[in-house]
């Protein structure tokens, strides 16, 4: 079902009793949102991709939980929730953004069935806006990383400073502005930037969804495959990378889309900042390290096939993990909503986090 997005570009919205998501998979070709009045239906948008990444996640499955609780019936909903939950858990395994939105969630049901005062239309309510406030505090947050992260990105009197990025950070991954694009974003507010995106294979984020945001926004950019970032790096093209996350371990290892580990060596070896750009609500601290991260194995079809056609033979064996985990050490900064942490993170990251946390 084709329906108008709203004004603030973002990849979910709600409006009643219906969650319309943006589906990605169809990006930058067609703009088709699916509407959703079942908490299944956007179970199968985040374990399918039509959304993706790891704050949009956290929206969705607020969302989801919000509008599946109008259909559980009064008795027995405390142990209807909790099952509602529990399969919402399971879409997807890496993105800690899922686990603490569905947390939150758990926590609202709870207070909200403590409470003798409140009828079930006041509990309902009372998630409807708790799903509500999970977005708009993302949106916030967003705005917030882009400002912090937009002072460490250097500037040059005869030319645009030149920022590779890897995946899709942006709107289309967020509740809107984005997480490293966003940094990318509040940078160019304030003057020049040109921005490399990688293609990000084999889902091809940076093809399809970062070319899309960063065209529409007028930023200048340069698509490249993944394998050229060492070779403009070489050549002094590259003046720093930004990149999201979907897990930031305790010490600071970070799990991100495949091929950001790379990056960060690249970036050690030919000495160019690397840096992380998440809110608070992607640090882990209950994960001590990054060997600690599930990693996400995804089907072999998308290493297969490019839009349904078959480049590989179909016999060949496939590896598929979604995700690789960049060590702490290779990690210039860290930049979150609540300002910059730098190393060593164990410190700095548990010193930011340390305001109470919903």
């Amino acid at each position: 079902m084709t329906t108008a997005a709203p004004e603030q570009v973002t990849p979910i919205y709600r409006i009643g009793n219906v969650v319309h998501v943006l589906d990605q998979r169809l990006l930058p070709f067609d703009e088709v949102w699916i509407a959703c009045t079942r908490a299944d239906e956007v179970w199968l948008t985040i374990r399918d991709m039509a959304i993706r990444g790891a704050p949009a996640i956290g929206v969705a499955a607020a969302y989801g939980l919000a509008l599946g609780a109008h259909a559980i019936p009064p008795d027995g909903f405390a142990a209807g929730f909790q099952a509602l939950a529990t399969h919402m858990a399971e879409a997807r395994p890496t993105a800690v953004n899922l686990f603490w939105a569905i947390d939150r969630m758990r926590r609202c049901a709870a207070e909200v069935l403590a409470d003798p005062h409140q009828d079930h239309a006041a509990r309902l309510a009372a998630l409807d806006r708790e799903a509500q406030a999970i977005r708009d505090e993302d949106l916030a947050m967003n705005h917030a990383i882009g400002d912090h992260g937009a002072t460490l990105v250097p500037t040059f009197p005869d030319r645009a400073t030149r920022i590779l990025t890897h995946c899709n950070t942006g709107s289309l991954a967020t509740a809107g502005w984005g997480t490293a694009l966003g940094v990318i974003r509040s940078a160019h507010a304030r003057g020049r930037v040109a921005v490399f995106a990688d293609e990000t294979r084999p889902y091809l984020q940076g093809a399809r969804l970062t070319a899309w945001e960063l065209l529409k926004d007028g930023i200048d950019a340069t698509l490249i495959a993944d394998g050229a970032a060492g070779h403009l790096m070489a050549k002094g093209e590259v003046d720093m990378v930004v990149v999201g996350a979907d897990r930031i371990a305790a010490n600071g290892d970070t799990a991100n889309k495949i091929g950001t580990f790379s990056l960060a060596v690249l970036c050690r070896h030919h000495g160019i900042p690397f840096y992380i750009a998440a809110p608070t609500t992607t640090v882990d601290l209950a994960t001590a390290h990054g060997r600690d991260i599930p990693i996400e194995e995804r089907p072999a079809k998308e290493v297969l096939e490019v839009f349904g056609r078959p480049i590989a033979p179909p016999a060949i064996k496939v590896r598929n993990p979604s995700f690789d985990v960049t060590p702490g050490e290779l990690i210039t900064a860290i930049i979150t909503e609540r300002g910059i942490a730098r190393p060593p993170y164990k410190e700095s990251l548990r010193a930011m986090l340390a305001p109470a946390r919903r």
